[in-house]
């Protein structure tokens, strides 16, 4: 066996000739941004709302007396393929608002009789008699009329907690007026106009009720539904002029404010030594707040409460048409109210209503607000809010709304003046140093959001924003 002897040749190294980056980064200053967060968005309910002082701590409500009553939506229990609607939530129907006798509504939910349909199947057709009341429990309905010229004209769409025929309970000679077709697959419970007799005959407290009801249509009214005020026009000569005077609500709503708070900790010797170049607590101060903020807004969306979506009166709340968010829709939340200021939707709800332009040949406007361009339709600007929840089927909301006290809209509401305030509305109190060294500050935010008349917002629900397979 043969051992080779020589040396090991090794590849030489070039020599360093110079001072190496990552030695010099030990004796350089970097220069560095600010702490950043994912979770900040544009806050444009925020911006765009009017705040309005609340001294007390509570923003009263006042409207003049309203005779419309039983304008909700009617909730139902599922029990495998079995629905059965809450009898307490039969109180959402005009003629029983107000009614509490729990026996006499247990009686009426145990007689409406569940139907199940089909996508495609008539309902209800029109000039057939109306002898029962239908409350959709899931599904979506379209109701649809015979023009003056003999065409068929849309009516309203109808969705789940919906209902129609009401007027069926109290009317015998009473006809549909219109056709209603399923759309989708659904349920619906109906509740015939001789088993409502039935329980009626029973029921002195009923009778009563419904009585009382049906007095309120012999007063008179507004289109919005308010007390008239008795007034004289296009006489001539010595006409007697009527008496008026403008009545008011007895129990107007007042809103509270909400808070929205959390303690801010800090050790003190973060705070004393790292403050160069960027002060560590008026960073952590900064983030917190913006966190805040968006809480903030995420409550006057969602808040049930007092947050726009749940506080959106019912008879402003209508559903698209064909599911994707149309401007035939959009049309339709803005005719149903003045002086529009601006449409609040999620971001992909924007992008799904881009989809549906495109797909039309359309080309929305352009609005500035404060030197930045954002979409609009009809002049009304169309602004992105993450606040607005996606279901999982891939549905959600958009609002539109009028804003401001002149103009009997939306407003925000705060306080300002607060004991330590850092912003207008908000506060930061030192709460002490405890025994690790910790300082501990309490931020604190004050809000809600007022509707000062049910027209003030709009909004189009269950708007489809998945993309349409092609």
């Amino acid at each position: 066996m043969t051992v080779d002897s020589s040396p090991e040749v090794r590849p030489e190294l070039p020599r360093q000739s110079s001072l190496g980056t990552a030695a010099a980064r030990n004796l350089a200053t970097t220069t560095k941004s600010a702490p950043q967060m994912q979770e900040i968005t544009s806050r444009w309910l925020l911006r765009m709302l009017p705040w309005v002082e609340a001294r007390g701590g509570a923003y009263r409500v006042n409207r003049r007396l309203s005779y419309t009553v039983g304008d909700g939506s009617v909730e139902f229990v599922q029990d495998g393929a079995n629905v059965r609607v809450i009898p307490r939530e039969l109180g959402e129907l005009a003629m029983l608002r107000g009614f509490d006798d729990l026996e006499v509504l247990t009686a009426l939910a145990g007689r409406c009789v569940q139907q199940d349909f089909r996508a495609g199947e008539t309902l209800v057709e029109h000039g057939t008699p109306a002898d029962k009341l239908h409350l959709i429990a899931h599904g979506r309905v379209n109701q649809t009329a015979v023009g003056n010229y003999g065409d068929e004209v849309a009516l309203d769409v109808l969705a789940d907690g919906d209902r129609f025929g009401e007027h069926a309970l109290l009317d015998g000679d009473g006809r549909w007026d219109r056709t209603v077709t399923a759309e989708t697959s659904g349920t619906l419970l109906t509740l015939s106009r001789a088993d409502f007799a039935a329980v009626l005959s029973t029921a002195p407290g009923l009778r009563s009720h419904v009585a009382e009801f049906s007095s309120l249509s012999d007063r008179r009214q507004n289109h919005r539904g308010e007390a008239e005020i008795a007034m004289s026009a296009g006489h001539v000569g010595e006409h007697e002029l009527p008496g008026a005077f403008v009545d008011y609500e007895l129990h107007p709503r007042e809103y509270e404010l909400s808070v929205a708070q959390t303690v801010l900790r800090v050790h003190t010797r973060v705070a004393d030594l790292y403050n160069e170049p960027m002060n560590q607590t008026k960073e952590q101060l900064r983030l917190t707040i913006e966190a805040l903020r968006e809480r903030q807004e995420h409550e006057l969306i969602n808040n049930r409460e007092f947050g726009l979506l749940h506080n959106a009166d019912f008879k402003q709340r209508i559903q698209t048409h064909s599911g994707p968010p149309t401007p035939d829709d959009l049309d339709e939340l803005l005719c149903r109210r003045r002086g529009s200021k601006f449409f609040l939707a999620h971001p992909r709800t924007i992008a799904a209503i881009g989809r549906e332009f495109n797909a039309r040949g359309l080309y929305p406007d352009h609005a500035d607000l404060g030197g930045q361009q954002v979409p609009a339709w009809r002049g009304v600007p169309i602004l992105p809010c993450n606040k607005i929840p996606i279901t999982p089927e891939k549905t959600s909301s958009i609002l539109v709304m009028r804003t401001g006290e002149d103009d009997q809209g939306v407003v925000g509401l705060h306080q300002t003046g607060l004991p330590d305030e850092y912003e207008p509305g908000l506060s930061v109190r030192f709460m002490g140093i405890d025994e690790k060294a910790i300082i501990s500050y309490l931020v604190s935010t004050y809000y809600s959001a007022a509707i000062l008349v049910p027209d003030a917002v709009g909004v189009l629900e269950n708007v489809q924003i998945a993309r349409w397979p092609k």
